[in-house]
Order: C-alpha cells, then sequence, then structure tokens
C-alpha cells in the first residue's frame, strides 16, 4: 500500500467497536457536517472524552471508519470477482461492484452519492480519497493486464490508470458538482462505465478471465502483505 495509508489498529478494544459502530450509523444517517464527537459518544453510550482517548479528532476517527469500511469492501468485491467465471474481464471488474456494494452501509451510501454523508470533509486537501489515491497501483494493473494480453497494448498505462482514477473520485465527489435529479442511479452508471471500459480496453481478439484474475490476485495479495505490514509496525511504535 502507498506509504500515506492511514493506519488503523488490527485489534481494537469492544469500547474501539462501538465507537466506529456509532460513528458510521450516525454518519449514514445524518452526513459527516451533522454528526459531532458528543454525538458519536452518545451514540456509543460513552463519555465524550472516552472517544478522544481513542482518537485525536473526529476526522482520525472518519478516516480510520474509512479505512476500515474500504477493507471490508473490497474484500467482499476481490471474492466476488473470484467467484465470477467473468470476473477477470475489465467490465466484469465493474459489475461485480454493484453486488457487494449494500454490503458495507457506509460505502454503499458513499458511492450512492449521497452528497450529505461527506459534506464539508471532501472539500479538504487532504481527506481520505485524495491522500489514498493507488494511482501507482493503478498503473501497475494496466500494464501488467497489457503484458498479458488483457487490455491493448498500444493504450498508455498511464492514462489508462489516470482515468480509472477521474471515475473513482469522480463516483464520489460529483454530488458536490452536480445537482442529485440530475445523476443517474448509481447501478446504471456501474454497468454504463463496465460497458464503456470493456469496449475501450479489450483487445480486438478478447481477453481472457483467468489471466485478469491471476493479476488481480497478485496485486491484491501484495497489497494485504503490505497494509499488515504497516499495521504491525504502527502497533510496536506504539509499544516502544
Amino acid at each position: 500500500m502507498a506509504n500515506n495509508t492511514l493506519l488503523v489498529d488490527l485489534d481494537i478494544s469492544e469500547r474501539e467497536q462501538d465507537i466506529y459502530a456509532a460513528a458510521e450509523r450516525l454518519l449514514v444517517k445524518f452526513g459527516y457536517d451533522k454528526t459531532t464527537v458528543s454525538d458519536i459518544a452518545t451514540e456509543a453510550g460513552i463519555s465524550k472524552g472516552a472517544v478522544y482517548l481513542h482518537f485525536n479528532s473526529k476526522d482520525e476517527l472518519v478516516e480510520k471508519l474509512l479505512v476500515r469500511a474500504m477493507l471490508g469492501f473490497s474484500a467482499d468485491w476481490f471474492t466476488a470477482i473470484e467467484e465470477d467465471p467473468q470476473g477477470g474481464l475489465i467490465g466484469n471488474m465493474y459489475l461485480n461492484m454493484l453486488k457487494v456494494i449494500d454490503r458495507t452501509p457506509l460505502m454503499a451510501v458513499i458511492m450512492r452519492q449521497d452528497g450529505s454523508i461527506l459534506g464539508n470533509y471532501l472539500k479538504k486537501k487532504d481527506n481520505f480519497f485524495v491522500k489514498n489515491q493507488r494511482q501507482g497501483m493503478r498503473h501497475e494493473f494496466v500494464a501488467l493486464m497489457q503484458q498479458a494480453g488483457a487490455i491493448r497494448e498500444e493504450l498508455d498505462p498511464k492514462v489508462v490508470a489516470h482515468i480509472m482514477d477521474m471515475i473513482s473520485f469522480g463516483m464520489v465527489t460529483i454530488s458536490e458538482f452536480v445537482p442529485s435529479e440530475h445523476i443517474p442511479p448509481t447501478d446504471d452508471v456501474v454497468k454504463g462505465i463496465a460497458d464503456f471500459m470493456q469496449r475501450a480496453l479489450t483487445p480486438e481478439n478478447g481477453a481472457d478471465s483467468e489471466t485478469g484474475k491471476r493479476i488481480l490476485r497478485q496485486l491484491y495479495t501484495e497489497a494485504q502483505k503490505e497494509f499488515i505490514a504497516a499495521q504491525l509496525a504502527n502497533a510496536a511504535s506504539k509499544e516502544s
């Protein structure tokens, strides 16, 4: 994982679990702007000071919650891709997102473009999504897919990776700039993206699903190892 990825604890206490659960419920219901640390404390049945024993600020809590939500979503998405016979095709990678999006409430609300959920947080220059753009990994993914003949080799991998980043970031932030009544349903948008990607990136002679899965499996495993190593290093630094 990128070095700027926010660290979260691998093993957390029951109280921290309660805080995360309370924060997620309130964010989904009221959004970032209308949720305070006091609200989260009340929802979790603890004092405001107790929240600050575990988190330095509301933003730190929200960002660590986003990391946990993203990890859960990514694991579900990867499993769905593995179980889909055509999951290794670029279009199906996007389609499988729809199968699992509702399993993580916070990610579901964010991906379904509810502009109130993160509100002013998205305007911060160092917000979670800016800090954790994985352009490097997307570039590696595209390059490996090209080498394996699963993406058209004449395309510039940096450009393709950048377009993928624009799509991912745009899905989260577009509601800040476009009225909700002008935004199509997320399911339709993702299906459209899948169709565009499949048509634009797949070589004329087609692509092999198992090749795509193998590459995803490799990158996913590497990312997991790097993430766990970062968490263990973080835990060790706290103990020293």
